[in-house]
């Protein structure tokens, strides 16, 4: 399934315009708003996804979900139930760790008791309350779920501070010479609200080309 931006992309670029400068000339430089949603059917296939591709490189994450979820095919499909299912052997003969299986079967396991809210519980509950839900998941940190919030979700006002090139691209548009601490660039992010993850994206696409 598609997900869907949850606020107009064009209101949120003049918000950003109007209420920074900076902002504004970095706009001007990278061009319109286009960020690439992730398709996913559930959370928990959400998820999956990112415990899977931590620590390792594109290629080989991507061929290490491919057998996962060829896996969970053979028990039903992209499920909790079926994770749970596949033998531990199986899984690991797909490449997942002892650490990332584990992971992976607490997820399945926080799913099904309600920790992990369904797609369409997830509409009804804060950004906040997401966080302090899905970081209960093993192996699933802060960072996580902000990248789950804005590439999943499509929720308007995520702030990753502790998304390495948002410090370096925060750094850059205000010409610091020290690096920012993540409250000085929520601070500034103020300014930003309601539509921080619009501002997070131009400060990675602002990296772009970056050695």
């Amino acid at each position: 399934m598609k997900p869907r931006l949850q606020f107009d992309p064009t209101e949120a670029v003049a918000h950003l315009r109007k209420g920074d400068p900076a902002m504004a000339a970095l706009i001007d430089r990278v061009g319109p708003f286009d960020l690439e949603m992730k398709p996913a059917d559930s959370i928990f296939e959400a998820l999956l996804r990112s415990i899977v591709y931590q620590q390792l490189h594109g290629k080989a994450a991507a061929t290490i979900l491919g057998r996962v979820l060829a896996l969970l095919e053979q028990h039903g499909g992209p499920t909790p139930e079926a994770l749970l299912k596949a033998p531990d052997t199986a899984l690991r003969g797909a490449g997942l760790s002892q650490a990332k299986m584990l992971a992976a079967h607490d997820l399945a396991e926080k799913c099904l008791a309600g920790v992990v809210p369904t797609l369409r519980e997830s509409r009804q509950i804060g950004d906040d309350e997401l966080v302090a839900r899905l970081t209960e998941v093993r192996g699933i940190g802060p960072w996580t779920v902000h990248m789950l919030l804005i590439f999943y979700l499509g929720r308007p006002d995520v702030m990753p501070t502790g998304d390495f090139a948002i410090r370096l691209g925060f750094k850059n548009l205000l010409r610091k010479r020290r690096d920012p601490k993540p409250e000085a660039i929520l601070k500034h992010a103020k300014r930003w609200q309601p539509y921080r993850s619009v501002a997070s994206w131009y400060l990675w696409r602002s990296l772009d080309g970056d050695d």
